[in-house]
């Protein structure tokens, strides 16, 4: 089980990029330094570690919940796969996604359970899911998604006002009662105590795809590139501190001022290489129906901002995709049954920075 197993540390000396620390109690009070590293962290790398959320012992249930479903046979598990139309929730084998334009697979499973059934159950809004899931849906899993929902909320309500927009408007694009591709994975990475080559990531390169994503894991593995450059970085797991980062729509929305980064998961390094690596995270993403636009009629620093963007930038936040739209073509050109040469795998890329990179 993921949450009883004593795990090796973090090896001392494997080089990390160093995440900044922000602290959610000191936002909910409003401080104002805790907001502004807060900025920094989002507009430089937009990942940052978030200690004091009050979600580890959802968190703690969540892993044991995906550890008995994980635990299902192959076949039993076959009955939830996710398709290769673009949908995103159900089970993803090992394999079923490629993680470069050559076809390489991926090498992690995971189980996605869509936010509209979790918050819906007992009825099914999206789709149904194996025993474990349904049986842990109301005392796991809607009390994880909803305390997950509520610090992205907070964190969207912070970025209206850094952003110079009307109260609420970032929380009008995610609306609880609009279908979306809101979800929460726990993902299940094999052990790789031989080693692996660098060069090759366990789950393929990308940004996120929606805006901000609430992640826990137990092992490292998480890489990510720092803008302007071409290496990758380890990101060091720290015990009762989420990961954040921001997805490809609030780069949209800001007009590039927020940054959706490039990351990947490789397996864990050291002696931490000799065990499963588990994760969770919690993916919230826009209505279905919300326009990906730069929202620069509603703030002049937005309008500013997007003006001076990169011509990729600025070519996506005039392409009138909606959410759906951009969610449904980046997980289905990312799919191995549908590779059909290079250009269905670059069709799969966001916002990058380095689109190609693996």
């Amino acid at each position: 089980m993921p949450g009883l197993t004593i795990l090796p540390p973090f090896p001392e000396n494997v080089p990390t990029h160093p995440l900044l620390v922000i602290d959610y109690e000191l936002l909910q009070a409003g401080d104002q330094d805790e907001t502004a590293k807060l900025w920094k962290a989002a507009t430089e790398l937009g990942f940052w570690y978030l200690k004091n959320h009050g979600v580890d012992e959802e968190v703690n249930r969540m892993f044991e919940m995906g550890a008995q479903t994980m635990a299902l046979a192959y076949e039993e598990k076959m009955k939830f796969e996710q398709g290769d139309d673009g949908v995103s929730f159900g089970y993803k084998a090992a394999g079923a996604t490629v993680i470069d334009e050559t076809g390489v697979p991926d090498i992690t499973e995971f189980f996605n359970i869509a936010k509209d059934d979790s918050l819906a159950w007992p009825a099914v809004a999206r789709r149904t899911y194996p025993v474990p899931v349904q049986a842990h849906m109301a005392d796991t899993i809607a009390p994880f998604v909803r305390k997950a929902v509520e610090v992205n909320d907070t964190l969207l309500g912070i970025f209206d006002e850094l952003l110079g927009l009307p109260k609420g408007m970032l929380a009008a694009q995610h609306k609880l009662s609009e279908f979306s591709g809101s979800e929460t994975r726990v993902v299940r990475t094999p052990p790789r105590p031989e080693g692996f080559d660098e060069t090759k990531a366990a789950l393929a390169a990308h940004t996120d795809f929606g805006s901000l994503s609430f992640l826990h894991n137990r092992l490292g593995g998480l890489q990510v590139m720092v803008p302007g450059t071409d290496k990758w970085q380890y990101v060091k797991p720290i015990p009762g501190y989420a990961i954040c980062n921001l997805g490809d729509a609030m780069t949209i929305f800001s007009g590039g001022l927020l940054k959706s980064n490039l990351h990947r998961v490789v397996p864990p390094p050291g002696e931490q290489a000799h065990y499963p690596r588990w994760s969770l995270v919690y993916f919230t993403r826009p209505g279905d129906s919300v326009l990906l636009r730069a929202l620069a009629a509603e703030s002049p620093i937005i309008a500013r901002a997007a003006e001076n963007a990169p011509a990729h930038l600025r070519a996506i936040f005039e392409a009138g995709h909606t959410s759906h739209e951009w969610f449904t073509r980046r997980m289905k050109n990312m799919r191995t049954k549908n590779q059909k040469g290079v250009d269905v795998w670059r069709a799969s890329r966001g916002t990058e920075h380095l689109p190609l990179a693996a």
